[in-house]
Formats: C-alpha cells, sequence, structure tokens
C-alpha cells in the first residue's frame, strides 16, 4: 500500500512539471502516463546530422616529415578525417543552424542530413572556435525550426531533454535536469558560461540541442566531463542566449570582431577580500591596466573590485571576460567598480586589438610588443638600480631581435637616464631608425641597438 502511494505522488508531481507541451496519452488499461512524445514530434526535425569532412595532418607524422623526401612529405599532409555531430535549425526561412565549432574545424566539406533523409551540402556561415560556435546554412524548403527560450530564465533543477546523434545514433533523446549554470573557468573553451546537466551527453552529440519541456532550445550541447572516457552525468551546453548573440554577429560579419579593454583580472576569494578591506564583497578584481588602454583612459586602476557589468552582478572573472569578449570592438558597457570602499561608476568602451597595437607601436616604435613595467630595487654590488624592465619580449618584436630578453633593466635610452616609463618614452626619438639602450643584466650592463 505504501509503495502504491509512492508512486503515485511521484507521478503526480512529474505531471505537473511536464507542462501542456507533454500529453498524457491513454494506455491500453485507461490509465494516463505520461510521455514526452507529442513535444519530440515537433521538434525533432529541427535536429539535424553533421557530417564535416576534410584533409589534415597528424602531428606524429608532421614531425617525422623533417627527415623525409618533399614528395613523402606532400602526401602526409592530406590526412583525410571525417566528424559527426548534430546541429539544429534555429531559422527555417533562412536555412540557418547551430552547431560546435570544433566539429567542423578545418573541414572542406559539410554534409547536413535531415529528419526526413534529406542530405545537403551545407555552407559555414562563421565559426567562432573561442566560444565553440558555428553558423551553417542549407537552402532546402519546408525546415523546421525550434524557438529560442530566453537562457536568462533557467533554473536549477529545470527538467530538460538531450537531442543529438550520438555515435551515430540519429535524434537519440535523453533527459535530466540542470545540475549548475554559469559553469565557468573549467577550460573546455576560451569563453565559457555553460548550463550543466546530467542528462547523458555522449560523443556525436556535440552541436546537439538541449530543451525545456515546452520544446524550446535553452542550449547547444557541447562538452562532457569523461574522465573514464563514458559519461558520468556531467555535460556542458552552451546557453541559448550567448548562442544567439554569436550567431547574430557570424551572420552579419563572418566573425567576431572582439574588443579588448586593456585590463588583467582575477576572481575575489575571501582571503583576498580581507586583504583589500573589503570583507564580504564578491567581485572581480583589476590586477593590472594597460597604458593607453580604454581601461587606463577610463581611470580605472589595479585594485578596483568590478562588481557589476551593465546592471549585471559580477562574483567571478570569467564573466567579466564574456560580457567584454562575447561583443564587438566599440561596445560601451558601464561598470560599477569598488575603489577602497566608495562606490563608482565607469562607462568603457572596448577597442580593436589591431588598432590598439598599432597605438602602443607608435607610442614605442622600437619597444613594441615588449610588456614593460617601472623596476626599484637594491642590487648586491650595485647599490640601487631605477629603471623600466622588460617583463615580456615577444620573439617577433624588434627588441627581441636587437638582444633584448625578459628581466633585462633599461637604465638609459639614447644616453639619458630612464627612472620609469614616462622617461623612456620622452628620451625615445621617433624620427631616428635605431634607439641605443644600456640594458642591467644579470650581474652586469650592455649595450643594445634597437632597430625600427
Amino acid at each position: 500500500m505504501k509503495r502504491t502511494k509512492l508512486i503515485f505522488i511521484f507521478l503526480s508531481f512529474l505531471l505537473l512539471s511536464v507542462g501542456v507541451e507533454a500529453k498524457l496519452p491513454t494506455a491500453n488499461q485507461g490509465q494516463q502516463l505520461p510521455s514526452l512524445a507529442p513535444m519530440l514530434e515537433k521538434i525533432k526535425p529541427a535536429v539535424v546530422n553533421v557530417l564535416a569532412s576534410g584533409k589534415t595532418r597528424d602531428l606524429k607524422e608532421a614531425l617525422l616529415d623533417q627527415d623525409n623526401t618533399q614528395d613523402e612529405t606532400n602526401s602526409k599532409k592530406n590526412k583525410p578525417f571525417e566528424s559527426i555531430g548534430s546541429g539544429v535549425i534555429v531559422d527555417s526561412d533562412n536555412g540557418y543552424l547551430l552547431t560546435n565549432s570544433h566539429l567542423i574545424h578545418k573541414a572542406t566539406s559539410i554534409t547536413v542530413t535531415l529528419h526526413d533523409g534529406r542530405h545537403f551540402k551545407a555552407k559555414l556561415v562563421g565559426s567562432d572556435p573561442a566560444s565553440d560556435i558555428a553558423v551553417l546554412q542549407i537552402n532546402p524548403e519546408h525546415l523546421t525550426a525550434i524557438k529560442l527560450a530566453d537562457s536568462n530564465n533557467l533554473q536549477v533543477g529545470d527538467f530538460v531533454v538531450a537531442i543529438g546523434n550520438p555515435y551515430g545514433l540519429n535524434e537519440t533523446v535523453t533527459s535530466g535536469i540542470i545540475s549548475a549554470l554559469e559553469r565557468s573557468d573549467l577550460g573546455i573553451e576560451g569563453y565559457e558560461d555553460f548550463i550543466q546537466t546530467d542528462a547523458s551527453i555522449n560523443p556525436g552529440n556535440s552541436g546537439g540541442a538541449l530543451v525545456n519541456l515546452k520544446g524550446e532550445l535553452i542550449g547547444i550541447n557541447t562538452a562532457i566531463l569523461a574522465p573514464n572516457g563514458g559519461n558520468i552525468g556531467i555535460g556542458f551546453a552552451i546557453p541559448t542566449n550567448m548562442a544567439k548573440n554569436l550567431m547574430d554577429q557570424l551572420i552579419q560579419y563572418g566573425k567576431l570582431g572582439r574588443g579588448i579593454v586593456g585590463i588583467m583580472i582575477q576572481s575575489i576569494s575571501p582571503e583576498l577580500a580581507n586583504a583589500l578591506g573589503a570583507t564580504g564583497i564578491k567581485g572581480a578584481v583589476v590586477t593590472s591596466v594597460s597604458p593607453l588602454s580604454p581601461a587606463a583612459e577610463a581611470g580605472i586602476l589595479p585594485g578596483d573590485i568590478i562588481q557589476q557589468i551593465d546592471n549585471k552582478t559580477i562574483t567571478k572573472a570569467g564573466q567579466v571576460r564574456n560580457a567584454i569578449g562575447l561583443s564587438r570592438a566599440g561596445t560601451e558597457v558601464n561598470l560599477k567598480l569598488l575603489r577602497q570602499g566608495k562606490a563608482l561608476q565607469v562607462k568603457l568602451k572596448s577597442a580593436d586589438p589591431e588598432k590598439y597595437k598599432q597605438q602602443l607601436n607608435s607610442k614605442h616604435p622600437f619597444l613594441n610588443s615588449v610588456i614593460m613595467k617601472s623596476f626599484d630595487a637594491d642590487i648586491p654590488g650595485f647599490d640601487r638600480i631605477r629603471g623600466v624592465q622588460a617583463a615580456h619580449v615577444a620573439e617577433s618584436s624588434p627588441a627581441w631581435q636587437a638582444g633584448m630578453r625578459p628581466g633585462d633593466v633599461i637604465l638609459s635610452a639614447n644616453g639619458k637616464s630612464v627612472k620609469n616609463l614616462d622617461d623612456l618614452e620622452n628620451n625615445t626619438d621617433k624620427k631616428k631608425s635605431s634607439l641605443l639602450l644600456n640594458i642591467f643584466r644579470g650581474s652586469g650592463t650592455l649595450f643594445l641597438v634597437v632597430q625600427k
């Protein structure tokens, strides 16, 4: 009797959860049984099979090629490959569908197979490896598209259904719940804001649909945590709001023109918050600000705590990275900062990375691609050394070619003393073709001549 009551309570709860889209067919015995079949029947045609093929070169073969003849090398460059996964039609009028970037990486041919068995060659509209989103386009008639839900309204515990083609098993459906939201810092993609679910996601599900019980798309399945190679109930999907933002940019521009603001950040731990005098405060702390950057022009300083971006609460560094990195250059954002206990409002417009690089190069034409910082320390045998230190030197830079290495301290430029970054700029004659530097390195000094 107790078991019967428990079953009745469970079924009653499930019936309430399913909602209006999941109908209740009548079994032979006259019982009402819950089923997702009516909802799935409407949306499964929107989930397609994606076959990407091309030619690549195996890394081991490339290393072996160093000792091979030219003919042998060329023959090994063209190793064929095939990737099988899923995609989701989101615009039936224009034939646009979403999938994962990693699925079609280096593909020279992409074939989409529809629910009814029709095959079509797909055009790659645009791809963004950093977020793992790609947009394809096909041109057949009578397409079924899936409606996009607002992923900002998701809650942990919501029932979800994953649809895809794992291991080539077309239209496989699995179910579960949302296990967590806003998962980031996982190292799976460059930009992460994942929905975590325990609905089974396996190889071949990549690019497939994660839907709610209304049959609305809430995410694009993209990865699993599988330490032993199998599904353990930890899967990740890219939220639809993020995917749509990227899709719109890829359709309009063909690629993402990401902007930069010139800051480095880290999440705040309780210990760091205490040290900064901001006990109990959450957010992302600015660790450095690049010179001439939008952040520097806006007056942002190291130690500032970012608490909100465009009225969205910030609790970790990954949210700041996404808010800026997923928008095009020139986008303006409003930041709420906390500086030494005082709240500040700052407007920040991201810059085009190439234009910013050109601006830096014009300021330091001899030392472009060199990250510099002030240096002031007591060195045994040399008393006090003050100057500008090269924290990083790009190997392609003129400074590297001249012999400068990370850790070098610039003591003078063109025979004039350099105590800080302003001195270095003032003592550099940009009209000349070379710059004479006196460098402190290790336990001695030397001269370097840097050519433009």
